[in-house]
């Protein structure tokens, strides 16, 4: 049995927008739905959690705002740091950077980019294919004292949400709800 030493949630950046003006593409800002995949996910993880002790993210616009957004939706209190290693990153690079977080953190939110986080969920769990569509988010349950002491494998993967599954979750909670005020109100 795994005991939960740390948490780490990785969270893609949102559905871009590829059809804005922007100088490169570090500069390309979140569509529309990215915008509200960001808040519904944060939501989300407030409601659900473990909520974030500390985040960090890639300094492209799209992570930032992703991140920015989930951040303000959910009331998170964590602190936010941005580094330049996490975009067009590789899991190594990622790895490096969890040898440097502070070991008082307890649940980390890393946000970033493609194929670099399905690659890296994968790893960390010891294999498998993974996908992360824009704005998924996963949890994974470290069996590590520091987080220095990361490995490929170290990890068992919690849950993985997407917007669309919560999407479907929320409407189907709706219908629930107004299902039994209905019958209420019936009487019945």
């Amino acid at each position: 049995m795994l005991t939960t030493l740390k948490t780490l949630l990785l969270l893609r950046h949102g559905k871009s927008d590829w059809a804005a003006d922007y100088a490169g593409d570090h500069e390309r800002p979140l569509k529309g739905r990215g915008r509200r995949d960001a808040a519904r996910v944060g939501r989300f993880l407030a409601a659900y959690g473990p909520p974030p002790d500390r985040c960090l993210t890639s300094t492209a616009v799209r992570a930032r705002t992703t991140l920015r957004l989930a951040h303000e939706a959910g009331g998170w209190r964590a602190p936010v740091e941005e580094t330049a290693e996490l975009y067009h990153a590789y899991p190594e690079t990622v790895l490096s950077v969890l040898a440097r977080v502070d070991d008082s953190v307890g649940t980390l939110l890393v946000t970033g980019h493609e194929p670099t986080l399905s690659e890296t969920v994968a790893r960390l769990v010891g294999g498998g294919a993974v996908e992360m569509p824009t704005a998924a988010l996963a949890c994974i349950d470290l069996d590590v004292d520091r987080w220095a002491e990361v490995t490929w494998g170290s990890g068992a993967l919690r849950w993985l949400v997407t917007p669309a599954a919560l999407k479907e979750a929320l409407a189907a909670e709706g219908k629930a709800s107004g299902e039994g005020s209905r019958g209420g109100a019936s009487g019945g």
